[in-house]
């Protein structure tokens, strides 16, 4: 049984021109369809009116100070957290289907009392179903991003239940290795390594499903196409970016 169909990001969801039309049409198959945000568009009455036709929406909320939202965050140019802030909320007064937030927690912040801030801002919500408590389970961009240590999960957790009782979890495991697959090996670890890093477990186990050779995975290596990267302890296999375009 599918529970949903969800739109999840190979950047942001909400910047494609076409959801509103994606979603009706998904939506024909009578299947309930979710989308997973980073925020940053929510401000937009566009986008709102576009993410009120999902059944489940997932909202970003890593700050509500502007300092610790930069850091972590690093927004591009005219993307303010205030702005985003009030069209969460304005979204949560309207959104009859269900919401829930992730909030990534990362070592080397300072997060001072940013934990209550949130967990009030989260409280605020209307129908706030969920709010998850994240931390990094896969190869970040940055190097210095590391998963915070577990007295600051535990901290962060005692303060969101304090404000949402009942309606905090975590996400801070690793997501298993249940991928699909097509037959085609090649396509399926590049389909796959486009969207996250997978773990060298899951990738022999993809192997083995779709009756392929490890050499089809040290031929696209040598072809740079993917590389190998260790971290936490755990062997990363991720799609090797392009360099950028010259500029003129």
């Amino acid at each position: 049984k599918i529970d949903y169909i969800t739109f999840v990001p190979d950047g942001e969801p909400t910047l494609d021109i076409n959801l509103g039309k994606e979603l009706s049409l998904i939506k024909t198959l009578g299947i309930k369809v979710a989308i997973i945000s980073n925020s940053s568009l929510i401000d937009n009455p566009d986008v709102q009116n576009e993410l009120m036709g999902f059944d489940l929406v997932s909202l970003k909320v890593d700050a509500v100070s502007n300092d610790i939202f930069k850091k972590i965050n690093r927004p591009f140019k005219g993307i303010e957290l205030d702005n985003i802030l009030q069209g969460i909320r304005d979204f949560s007064s309207s959104f009859k289907g269900i919401l829930i937030t992730e909030t990534m927690i990362i070592d080397n912040i300072d997060y001072g009392d940013e934990f209550e801030k949130i967990g009030e801002f989260l409280a605020s919500l209307n129908n706030l179903e969920k709010a998850y408590i994240s931390i990094p389970t896969r190869p970040p961009q940055e190097d210095w991003v590391r998963p915070p240590k577990e007295e600051t999960v535990n901290e962060a957790f005692q303060i969101f239940e304090t404000k949402l009782p009942k309606k905090v979890e975590y996400l801070i495991g690793y997501e298993g290795n249940a991928f699909s697959y097509s037959g085609n090996l090649e396509e399926d670890v590049l389909s796959i390594t486009a969207v996250h890093p997978m773990r060298e477990d899951a990738l022999m186990e993809l192997v083995e499903k779709d009756k392929g050779s490890f050499e089809v995975i040290e031929k696209l290596i040598r072809n740079g196409l993917i590389k190998k990267i260790q971290y936490q302890g755990q062997n990363y296999y991720l799609r090797k970016q392009k360099p950028p375009a010259p500029f003129y």
